[in-house]
């Protein structure tokens, strides 16, 4: 898990009414977690984002056009929300929030988060070098 992730998704919690969020694989790992999220909690949702992207991604054809391609899941809770998007390739952004948050501005800033995430996990660790020989 990349807790060095976790300052990025806390970002996202500076809306009103943002709760959680969560960075997780396509194959359901937890990939890091904003404060608040303990790590029982993140692997329980890590597993059920993975499956409720793939789930969405599988009934794309009841749309109609020639293209599908997924791009968000919104489930709605009697009580608050949970917003999932693509991170990246084979990751995914999930976060929680209570019903009276500005949709719009979660969005928004899930996909700001996004592009800082996509930089991080596609940047290749750097050498120390003053290690070599």
């Amino acid at each position: 898990m990349k807790n060095d992730l976790a300052w990025m998704l806390d970002s996202a919690l500076e809306i009103p009414g943002a709760l959680h969020a969560v960075l997780v694989s396509a194959d359901g790992l937890l990939m890091a977690r904003s404060k608040g999220v303990d790590k029982d909690m993140g692997d329980t949702v890590a597993a059920a984002m993975s499956g409720v992207q793939s789930l969405s991604r599988s009934i794309g054809f009841f749309c109609e056009g020639s293209e599908r391609r997924w791009r968000q899941t919104l489930v709605e809770f009697d009580e608050g929300w949970v917003f999932l998007i693509s991170a990246g390739e084979g990751a995914y952004l999930a976060v929680s929030a209570a019903l009276d948050v500005d949709m719009g501005d979660i969005t928004f800033r899930m996909q700001q988060l996004v592009g800082q995430l996509g930089k991080e996990l596609t940047t290749p660790p750097r050498e120390n070098a003053g290690s070599r020989p």
